[in-house]
């Protein structure tokens, strides 16, 4: 959301800004995050270590982090979608009863609930 606000619908928002809701960020999405902009495919305001600490720190965001149990839940998985980022997330939402706001629709083929993006 700090990268690109514009691209969250009005209704995630109001979620993400809403300080009733608990906000995680996935160490999944930390370590895309990192090799994104290692490659040069995302730009940052400032290193991609400082960048994600900040959003954590400062955004009432708690991490969230990659247990055995979310990378053994992985193998149950069908392979209706194949980026590993994302298979390892939703892997994580179903372990931890948690929903995953996403734009992506391969999410959908999943037994996780989304918040649309």
């Amino acid at each position: 959301m700090h990268a690109a606000p514009e691209r969250l619908s009005p209704t995630a928002r109001r979620l993400v800004t809403d300080p009733s809701n608990e906000l995680l960020l996935s160490a999944v999405s930390a370590w895309e995050i990192a090799i994104k902009s290692a490659l040069g495919r995302l730009r940052l305001p400032e290193p991609v270590a400082e960048y994600v600490t900040s959003r954590v720190a400062g955004g009432g965001v708690r991490p969230l982090p990659v247990e055995h149990a979310h990378a053994l839940r992985v193998a149950d998985l069908p392979l209706n979608h194949r980026d590993p980022f994302d298979r390892l997330l939703i892997a994580q939402a179903q372990v931890e009863g948690l929903p995953i706001l996403t734009a992506d629709r391969q999410f959908r083929s999943y037994k996780v609930k989304l918040l649309r993006a």
